[in-house]
């Protein structure tokens, strides 16, 4: 009997980390440190950013760290009536000369730019071109509303 027991015990012990890892991997929970993009530190972003969940975060720190992308990206939630004329505009609303970042508020509490974001990073790290990634936002977004760009 104490064989059997025993056998359960590590049966189940290997179940139960196997369903950990599979709960861990789908919270959808990850650091910056889990991408191979460039990302910008969390440290001097506003505490509204730094106390968001964490895509937002990702998505904030991407941004910053990649205007170069993201100014080519369109963005579908209606924010163009805001004046924003691409994705990055929606998490940042100026540089100023001398390097100061002036963040905007609005992708804190919308899906679609955070969603975007996610997107971007994930096809960027599959290799995509920057053309490429803005083709499928357009396939995948424009049944949002308009595109934000000019």
């Amino acid at each position: 009997m104490p064989l059997l027991i025993r056998r359960f015990t590590t049966v189940g012990l290997a179940l139960l980390i196997v369903f950990s890892s599979l709960l861990t991997a789908c919270s959808g929970e990850s650091s910056a440190e889990d991408h191979d993009l460039a990302m910008a530190s969390l440290d001097s972003m506003p505490m509204d950013v730094k106390s968001a969940p964490v895509a937002v975060q990702q998505a904030y720190q991407f941004n910053v760290a990649n205007p170069d992308v993201m100014k080519q990206l369109p963005c579908y939630c209606g924010c163009g009536a805001m004046g924003h004329t691409s994705n990055y505009a929606c998490y940042v609303s100026e540089v100023e000369s001398d390097g100061t970042i002036n963040y905007d508020s609005h992708a804190l509490g919308c899906s679609i730019c955070v969603d975007i974001t996610q997107d971007a990073m994930r096809l960027l790290e599959q290799g995509k071109t920057a053309g490429e990634i803005k083709t499928y936002v357009d396939q995948t977004y424009a049944q949002y509303g308009p595109s934000n760009m000019p």
